[in-house]
């Protein structure tokens, strides 16, 4: 019996199989979505001033955000994306959000 430990890839780890965090997080990928429906106009716009703050506080940098309201049967759409300077703060604020 042998105790060696098996060879990886680079985006392995010895233990447990492991994968590095920059495998996962590469920054390809710096964007946020998040979209709902609303009663109303006033609630969506109240939403996306919510979400909007929850952004700037994640962001070490400015965040883009861009938001578009459509009127849909029975309410209001609201769909809104935002980019961040790097794909760990997507991540954190997405995290903040569930």
């Amino acid at each position: 019996m042998s105790n060696a430990i098996n060879k990886c890839s680079a985006s392995e780890t010895a233990a447990c199989c492991c994968v590095d965090v920059g495998t996962v997080i590469d920054n390809s990928d710096c964007c946020a979505s998040w979209s709902a429906h609303f009663t109303s106009r006033s609630a969506a716009e109240a939403m996306l001033a919510t979400l909007s703050e929850k952004a700037r506080q994640t962001a070490s940098e400015p965040c883009q955000i861009v938001s578009h309201v459509s009127e849909e049967s029975g309410g209001i759409r609201l769909d809104i994306q935002f980019t961040f300077c790097c794909q760990a703060e997507a991540l954190i604020f997405q995290l903040a959000l569930r």
